[in-house]
């Protein structure tokens, strides 16, 4: 029998979650059901849970689960069947744009959650029906324009909820940065997004990873190194520069890509690390950049980027590095949690308990 219920942890407002019942209606032939398995955690979820806007809404976008109903159209197009475990991503792109016709789904301004009427998992309110738009969910509706990732037989589904941030990892990296054989790369921050960094940039040949951290951060240099790193440094107890100058006998970095969550006031001191031509990218981009050095970004004709979301191949990437085997994944999982811990969760993401994770995952059957 389809399902007729699902239960769901909704965000009514900042710092608030309440644990509801909803109706599961049946499909359109074009539409589907997933029936979420895990669903993992990101950064951009514990900002969200600081924030009354848009309103109720169930957060969640790294999901994992089976296919439950699927209509016979949609099933067509995606090419997956009932029962399939899939990842989904957290874009639903209109498919018809210049951005979506070049394959920068990450771009398009019907993905953007920013804009009135946009529609993304994990940001958009219970008003917008069926509801039941968010991964902190028993069961998630498949729209015509969801993008499907099919999981390699293998993969446990709280490895597969990496599948995001680790693609992101691959994006940054390698796509947007350009990481590869001759390359040094600095990575600060070792959290999910900054190994997923560096199981990119090792992937994809660079010839020295540097991360950097505090040196509470030690588990995750640990596994930093794991991951293909060659140095780690606490910036709390070595001078960052002369470290990083030491490490490449003066050289410095080719790429640099802040994961660290500072804020543009780190777009100074990060630039000071780069050679001539070399390349910045950040993630970071709340507060303000005070006495931003253009001479530097000028005279050292420095590329500047800002980094945001991933393209279908990257996450595609993460899932294949995922089936290899090869990288201690499980290590980097670091908690599985029930519906009725996710405010505990958040906070755990935003560092705001005195226990310590890296990637967090939600099991709505819990």
């Amino acid at each position: 029998m389809p399902a007729t219920q699902s239960r769901a942890a909704v965000m009514t407002g900042a710092l608030a979650t309440e644990i509801r019942d909803f109706d599961v209606p049946e499909v359109a032939p074009d539409a589907g059901w997933l029936r979420v398995e895990v669903t993992g955690i990101c950064s951009s979820d514990w900002n969200m849970y600081n924030n009354d806007k848009p309103g109720p809404r169930i957060l969640g976008h790294e999901m994992v689960g089976r296919i439950e109903t699927l209509g016979s159209a949609a099933a067509y197009r995606w090419g997956v069947q009932q029962g399939d475990l899939v990842a989904l991503e957290e874009y639903l792109p209109c498919g018809h744009c210049e951005y979506c016709r070049s394959g920068e789904i990450r771009s398009c301004m019907a993905t953007d959650q920013r804009l009135p009427g946009a529609v993304r998992y994990g940001s958009t309110p219970l008003t917008v029906q069926p509801s039941l738009w968010g991964g902190y969910s028993q069961f998630v509706y498949m729209p015509p324009r969801t993008v499907i990732h099919k999981v390699p037989e293998g993969v446990a589904p709280k490895i597969a909820a990496m599948a995001l941030p680790i693609g992101n990892g691959f994006q940054w990296s390698y796509f947007d940065c350009g990481a590869g054989p001759g390359k040094v790369v600095v990575i600060q921050g070792p959290g999910q997004q900054g190994l997923g960094c560096v199981i990119g940039a090792k992937t994809a040949g660079a010839d020295l990873i540097i991360v950097t951290g505090l040196s509470r951060d030690e588990d995750r240099f640990r596994l930093a190194r794991l991951f293909g790193a060659d140095h780690t440094i606490a910036v709390d107890q070595h001078d960052l520069l002369e470290t990083v100058a030491d490490i490449t006998g003066g050289r410095m970095a080719d790429i640099v890509i802040d994961t660290s969550g500072l804020g543009p006031k780190n777009l100074n001191p990060s630039m000071r690390l780069l050679r001539k031509r070399g390349t910045l990218a950040t993630i970071s981009r709340k507060g303000s950049a005070e006495n931003f050095d253009a001479e530097r970004l000028i005279g050292m004709q420095l590329t500047l980027r800002g980094l945001r979301g991933h393209s279908y191949e990257a996450v595609e990437m993460a899932l294949r590095a995922m089936a290899s085997k090869k990288l201690p994944l499980e290590l980097m999982s670091t908690h599985l949690l029930a519906l009725s811990d996710l405010d505990y969760a958040l906070h755990m993401v935003g560092g705001k308990t005195q226990e310590r994770s890296i990637h967090v995952s939600i099991d709505p059957w819990k």
